[in-house]
């Protein structure tokens, strides 16, 4: 019997191995434990826990895959972010915010690291090539929780809780003056739309906010894959907004009855979300097409964060009541393992070299 067992061993290491990408990490963190824990996922197994702080709640990893940060969030008590080494598997070393405190949300785009202030109200950006906050943006909203920053830092989405809004903050750039005819004196550039003729903008560019109303305590957001749409789960009153980004307005609200909603991600070919709940047993799964749920999957007692493999075969539930990860696959929309992970929250993904 010990062959077939063996066999059967191997066949299934091979499925495992087969459905995993190679080169990818997954990152968890550990708010009980004040750790990051890095794990391959073939395994499942965790391959180093990196001590990250108090109250850790996001992380974000990287494009080249070396660097994770996590923010030490506290609820506005605390006011730094810090930095993992991925390669060397240990803390490299704690930015300091101060004056900025309650930092949450963790965007990387472009070189840079994008981050909300909840005590502040605003956006932030460090560049880690200068080690300095080289930006700061006001939101003027109640509890800046999460962030999706574009490409080039365009525009930024947000979600503000306790105001229960969506802000859609756009940068304007100052048009280029049309070349004058020879001999003439050189023309004013035109003003940007939405301002008047003459308007001087401020080095690189301003900021043009609108702010959309969404439910009660609107926390858990994402933006599709398309960037046409944002939809955001609200905790309060068990509903989800869609925004339409380029009308910038609400172009739907589904009763979705997810009340306690924490996280809403969309799989990585656009076709459903994913709504965890703090204090519910199931994940739920909606159709983007049709807006209507067609599933709810048992993960344990509750759930916070989660991370969609980028080749979209599976997402990670941080289940922080059970203290682990729930594996679903994408396809069946079956939980197929749990990873031992510590009361956990924050997850990302990271290819590191």
């Amino acid at each position: 019997m010990r062959l077939p067992l063996a066999a059967a061993f191997v066949a299934l290491c091979s499925v495992v191995a087969a459905q995993t990408p190679t080169g990818g990490h997954l990152l968890v963190l550990s708010k009980r434990d004040h750790t990051l824990a890095i794990v391959n996922p073939a395994t499942l197994m965790v391959e180093a826990r990196v001590p990250v702080g108090d109250d850790p709640h996001e992380v974000v990893a990287s494009t080249n895959g070396r660097t994770a940060y996590v923010s030490n969030y506290g609820f506005g008590a605390f006011h730094t972010i810090t930095v993992v080494d991925l390669v060397a598997a240990k803390q490299e070393k704690v930015i300091d915010l101060t004056p900025l405190r309650g930092p949450h949300g963790l965007f990387f785009i472009d070189g840079k690291l994008w981050f909300t202030a909840e005590v502040n109200k605003v956006i932030g950006r460090y560049d880690p090539a200068s080690g300095k906050v080289d930006f700061i943006l006001g939101t003027g909203q109640n509890r800046t929780h999460m962030l999706y920053v574009l490409p080039e830092g365009k525009r930024i989405v947000t979600a503000n809780v306790n105001s229960g809004t969506l802000s859609i903050l756009d940068r304007v750039d100052t048009p280029a003056a049309p070349p004058p005819p020879p001999g003439a004196m050189p023309t004013p550039p035109p003003a940007p739309p939405g301002y008047p003729q003459g308007a001087i903008l401020p080095p690189g560019g301003d900021w043009f906010p609108v702010v959309v109303p969404v439910g009660s305590r609107g926390e858990g957001f994402d933006v599709s894959p398309d960037g046409k749409e944002a939809w955001i789960a609200s905790a309060g009153d068990g509903t989800v907004t869609i925004v339409d980004l380029a009308a910038k307005k609400v172009s739907a609200t589904l009763n979705t009855g997810t009340k306690s909603a924490n996280r809403l991600k969309f799989t990585p070919d656009g076709k459903h979300v994913l709504i965890s709940m703090l204090s519910q047993p199931d994940v739920v799964v909606l159709d983007v097409a049709t807006h209507k749920e067609i599933k709810r999957i048992p993960i344990g007692h509750g759930a916070a964060g989660i991370l969609m493999q980028p080749d979209g075969a599976r997402a990670y539930v941080a289940c922080t009541p059970d203290s682990y990860v729930a594996v679903i696959d994408l396809k069946s929309l079956e939980v197929v393992g749990h990873i031992d992970a510590g009361n956990p929250d924050g997850l990302a993904w990271a290819v590191i070299p």
